[in-house]
């Protein structure tokens, strides 16, 4: 299996083999899904509804880092949060009639076939919710705070901190390197993200000592499905330590008016079930900010997985890069305005 090229042998026939190792019986409709740090598939199971079988991407986490993060779903399910949680062998038993798999470990949702580790998972359907809807922002808000409340309970011992460091300094040097930035934008480019560094680590400093839980990671609207009239939390993958205000500031959107209007309902359903550190307020633009510079340099360190440059082939353009640039002096305006805007 090669690092470029870690999917190579993820064929149709690899993907269905692996899904019947763990007892069964696939009709054989196979459908990929959009995902690109993983492969994600629905795969048609007989006499029952489809399930989606997670690949995940090899060298990324170790074992132990995956299972912290199904445990984690598993314990938000187990409180009746909806999330969608990894199926375990004992599940796939009593719901699916699975085989195989009970000489599984009951309790396992981490699989292994031909070298590629993978998960299943019930298909969860829905839409994204409605972000000018108060009352979507409140529930947002209330199932947020209990997950918050849950996270908090224990820590990661596998799983990454949300650091500067990592997203924004290892972003910026390797950006450095590639030679997807072009030479003739890599003094500006230099440049700013110094100036971007110097305002994050002051933005940090002034939230000060904020608690750090685990969280969802990546929690945009296309990672909450609306159904039944409530929020379906799905893809736990960056799931991470990291400060409450990291699962709520990518649900804002709009003007500054906008944004204020919206985090006051989600914050409203929030406090219901867990207290908010106002301090965190002073994060979200930093927050943006290494987004931002963490995103392009991800798709730039997936450049040799054939998928990349197939799905974002405007990567490879000038004015790609002139465009991050433009992104960038534009967060660092924001950064040197956010405390006044918070405070607003």
């Amino acid at each position: 299996m090669s690092e470029h090229h870690p999917y190579e042998a993820l064929t149709p026939e690899v993907v269905l083999d692996a899904v019947e190792s763990t007892g069964l019986l696939s009709d054989a409709r196979l459908f990929t899904l959009n995902s690109y740090e993983n492969r994600v598939y629905q795969v048609g199971i007989e006499g029952h509804q489809p399930l989606i079988a997670k690949f995940y991407r090899p060298l990324r986490w170790s074992d132990e880092a995956i299972l912290e993060e199904h445990q984690f779903c598993r314990q938000l399910a187990e409180q009746e949060l909806s999330v969608v949680a990894p199926l375990s062998a004992e599940e796939l038993v009593s719901r699916y009639q699975a085989e195989s798999a009970e000489t599984l470990a009951p309790e396992q949702t981490l699989f292994n076939s031909q070298g590629f580790r993978f998960a299943l998972f019930p298909r969860q359907g829905g839409r994204p919710p409605e972000l000018d809807n108060p009352e979507h922002l409140y529930q947002l808000g209330m199932a947020m705070g209990r997950i918050h409340l849950a996270g908090a309970a224990t820590q990661y011992q596998h799983r990454p901190e949300l650091s500067i460091e990592r997203l924004g300094e290892d972003s910026r040097d390797f950006l450095l390197t590639s030679p997807l930035l072009p030479d003739y934008l890599k003094d500006d480019y230099q440049q700013v993200t110094s100036q971007l560094l110097v305002l994050l680590k002051q933005h940090f400093a002034a939230a000060g000592q904020v608690k750090r839980l685990r969280v969802h990671g990546d929690c945009h609207p296309g990672n909450v499905l609306w159904r039944d009239e409530q929020p379906h939390f799905v893809d736990f993958d960056d799931s991470v330590m990291a400060p409450a205000i990291q699962d709520l500031w990518m649900l804002l959107s709009g003007d500054a008016p906008q944004q204020r209007l919206q985090l006051a309902e989600l914050l409203e359903g929030y406090e219901t079930f867990a207290d908010f550190d106002r301090r965190e307020l002073y994060l979200i633009d930093a927050l943006r900010t290494l987004r931002l510079m963490y995103y392009s340099a991800w798709l730039a360190r997936r450049w040799d997985d054939p998928a990349f440059p197939i799905h974002f082939p405007w990567l490879g353009r000038d004015d790609y890069w002139a465009g991050h640039l433009t992104s960038l002096h534009q967060q660092r305006h924001a950064l040197e305005a956010a405390e006044h805007f918070w405070k607003e």
